[in-house]
């Protein structure tokens, strides 16, 4: 068997554009991946097609083969950025390939399923009326009302700014901003109770002194995680701000950090209770299985960032199905209608009271409909609140 073809199409989100990828062989398999990242789409877009190229003629099965090829081909670029997005997107669709090629699902390449059952919790949750108390607790209490169990969100994102604008505001808040992020954060958990799980995520907008005061301040709503206090670049800085932040509060990194390589110094300094490495940059699910492998020695939980198209949510839930330290998975509470077109089977019918539920088809579970994604292209110019 001989890989003849990569065909690679963005595709828009409700966020931002989805890099979605299919893989063609001599022998009629065929498989699907996705290799999703922003901002900079068109860049993943076209390294994906690079990169698709390269394995034209290889043979398919070869999974850890060609992964292992592409990474050291592909290292004097750098260990990270587009082309890592490209060997996920490609690692996903060589998986998702074998898999149906011996009619399994994925997880049993990857060692076997734990659990079927994937919990999931909400994201992109907060996107109806504005940043105040009010309507983010009513939004959060139809998080709740459709069975979710967890929910996450950036309090500190829209104090004073849309993403792309003034960014010094968020670096440094004002003590009124301050009052507003914990003001929208404990109206979440007032409206959802003292069980449900809160993640804060701060994308490593805020400065080292009011990274650390919020952490204290918000330690007192029981938060399940901190996310990115601080940047990917420099795992001493987290290590220094783990040693400020209460104990009762776990620190959460990971959506930047790539490969088993990437996470190293920071397991080492034991710096995270949760990582969250996403399966269309880290380097497909091969290697989210691996980079949970080494979290398991240090005691750390895997959960998959995810907020991307519809193979990432498939592919994650693969792999959180095959590893024993998974926590949670992140979901888009609210989506694109054409999620679900542009797949062949729906997820919307996977997905019950909070868990996303794998089927026993083969592979991801799912084909891609070309027609479909072809008549939502990506966006190529920017726009305020969109990533390209």
């Amino acid at each position: 068997m001989k890989i003849t073809d990569v065909k690679v199409w963005l595709v828009e989100g409700v966020k931002y554009n989805w890099t979605l990828l299919k893989i063609y062989t001599d022998t009629g398999h065929t498989g699907v991946g996705e290799a999703t990242n922003w901002p900079g789409s068109p860049i993943v877009f076209e390294a994906t097609k690079h990169v698709g190229q390269r394995i034209i003629g290889l043979d398919p099965m070869k999974t850890d083969f060609i992964w292992t090829k592409l990474y050291r081909d592909l290292n004097w670029m750098g260990p990270f950025g587009a082309s890592m997005c490209a060997i996920s997107g490609i690692d996903m669709a060589l998986l998702d390939l074998k898999a149906k090629v011996l009619g399994v699902p994925c997880y049993e390449l990857l060692g076997g399923a734990f659990r079927k059952d994937i919990l999931l919790y909400a994201n992109y949750w907060f996107t109806g009326g504005g940043h105040n108390t009010e309507d983010y607790a009513e939004q959060a209490k139809k998080v709740k009302s459709a069975g979710f169990t967890g929910l996450k969100f950036d309090p500190f994102a829209h104090t004073n700014y849309l993403y792309g604008e003034d960014l010094s505001s968020n670096l440094q808040l004002t003590a009124a901003q301050q009052d507003l992020a914990f003001n929208v954060s404990k109206a979440v958990r007032d409206a959802v109770g003292p069980e449900f799980d809160i993640m804060i995520e701060t994308h490593a907008m805020l400065n080292y002194r009011v990274a650390v005061t919020m952490a204290q301040r918000l330690s007192e709503l029981n938060i399940t995680w901190y996310e990115e206090p601080a940047g990917p670049e420099n795992a001493n800085t987290l290590k220094a701000m783990r040693d400020r932040i209460p104990s009762n509060v776990s620190i959460c990194v990971g959506e930047r950090h790539y490969t088993r390589h990437g996470i190293r110094d920071v397991l080492e300094k034991h710096i995270c209770d949760i990582m969250m490495p996403d399966i269309t940059r880290c380097g497909g699910p091969s290697e989210m299985k691996r980079m949970a492998t080494m979290m398991e020695a240090y005691n750390v939980l895997l959960a998959p960032h995810n907020p991307n198209g519809p193979l990432s949510t498939l592919a994650s839930a693969q792999v959180c199905a095959s590893v024993p330290n998974f926590f949670r998975q992140e979901f888009m509470f609210n989506d694109v209608p054409w999620r679900d077109e542009v797949i062949s089977h729906p997820i919307a019918d996977m997905v019950q009271n909070g868990h996303l539920k794998l089927s026993d088809r083969p592979g991801l579970g799912v084909d891609l409909i070309e027609a479909e994604m072809e008549k939502h292209p990506g966006i190529l110019t920017p726009r305020a609140g969109f990533y390209v």
